[in-house]
């Protein structure tokens, strides 16, 4: 009987530590896991007993079960309401946070000039130490604005109010020309600059009687078009010995390029620029072209990929190409298909051309991107 009763105590306090292992830590819970083998090496019999024996103790002390219970209750809600509460502060903080940004583009500051204000100081001991970048100057690679003269990494022409990003090219060939992740005139307060209809214009110029200017031409090895969103796209006036056309989807489409005999080329020019790379910028609009009068520019390649754009045409014109890939674009914008938003015009000629996988998709306007949010 003594054993029994033994038995059934330890029972007892096992639950009683596993109930309150709530409240006082996990080292009152292993103390009651200890105890496991031992209740694991007593015979069936008896252990059923024990079993019976803290369930009569449990009946005949229910104020004290309940207790204990409501005590493992109250730690857990406190738990989860503590977690409430922090997770609030945490998102206040971030508003907080994001609220100077909000403010300097409200402003009408650029989303560049916005990031500049704000990432390029440091506060220290209750002043600002401002860094170097704030004052060095506009760069291609960092994804400002202005005006290039390819090669050049250092903008030709800049000012607050322009936030076209143009590469103007000459005599001096380039061996890689890549802009990706880019918005074109899609955020809040963009706008194309007065007298422009184009997103994105890359190619040559026509030709002008006043002022006299004569026609140039966007010479390129490979010209890469990926992953664009445009509300239309043009593609005229060029010579493409490999033309590609692959995975578009547009808004009504009308691709009629002409077969020809234009011969494949690549860009050499020995010691030639350095690279041009530029990645996530905010801009009104895109150029890339020869802009001195009877001068081609060069790029042996020329990469413009994840483009996202509204409120004007996408247009490649006059582009004498080695190889041309238009590729898995988003094109449209007026939910109709008798419109054609894609275009590729009869002065295109081609010696091969490849058209796989392109559908006609009725699309909205692609919508703008709220900055401020």
């Amino acid at each position: 009987m003594k054993k029994l009763n033994r038995l059934a105590n330890l029972f007892l306090w096992s639950f009683r530590m596993v109930l309150r292992s709530t409240v006082a830590g996990s080292r009152s819970l292993w103390r009651g896991i200890r105890r496991i083998p031992y209740l694991l090496s007593v015979p069936p019999r008896l252990l059923w007993r024990g079993v019976v024996a803290v369930a009569k103790s449990i009946g005949r002390s229910p104020r004290a079960t309940y207790e204990s219970l409501r005590s493992g209750r109250d730690w857990l809600l406190a738990k989860i309401e503590y977690l409430n509460a922090e997770s609030k502060r945490w998102a206040t903080l971030f508003a907080i946070a994001r609220s100077p940004y909000k403010l300097l583009l409200q402003l009408g500051f650029t989303p560049q000039m916005a990031a500049t204000f704000l990432f390029a100081g440091t506060a220290v001991g209750g002043g600002v130490v401002v860094n170097e970048t704030v004052f060095a100057e506009r760069s291609f690679t960092r994804g400002d604005s202005g005006i290039y003269n390819a090669p050049s990494d250092i903008p030709a022409f800049w000012e607050e109010k322009y936030n076209t990003l143009r590469l103007d090219l000459g005599a001096t060939s380039v061996g890689l020309v890549e802009i990706t992740d880019v918005s074109l005139n899609s955020y809040t307060g963009s706008a194309l600059p007065s007298g422009q209809t184009n997103v994105i214009h890359i190619g040559g110029m026509p030709a002008v009687t006043d002022p006299a200017f004569t026609e140039t031409f966007l010479e390129v090895g490979t010209l890469e078009a990926d992953r664009w969103r445009c509300e239309t796209l043009t593609i005229t006036n060029s010579q493409v010995n490999k033309l590609i056309v692959k995975s578009m989807a547009s808004d009504g489409m009308s691709v009629a390029p002409v077969a020809g005999t234009p011969r494949d080329r690549g860009i050499n020019g020995g010691n030639r620029a350095d690279d041009m790379r530029t990645q996530s910028g905010y801009y009104d609009m895109l150029k890339i072209s020869p802009a001195t009068s009877g001068q081609n520019g060069f790029i042996d390649h020329l990469i413009v990929s994840n483009i996202y754009s509204r409120g004007g045409g996408c247009l490649i014109d006059r582009v004498k190409a080695g190889t041309m890939i238009i590729s898995y674009g988003v094109i449209g914008g007026d939910s109709s298909l008798a419109t054609k938003a894609f275009t590729i015009e009869t002065s295109v000629i081609y010696k091969s051309f490849e058209n796989d996988g392109n559908v006609e998709v009725v699309m909205a306007v692609p919508p703008i991107v709220d900055m401020t949010q």
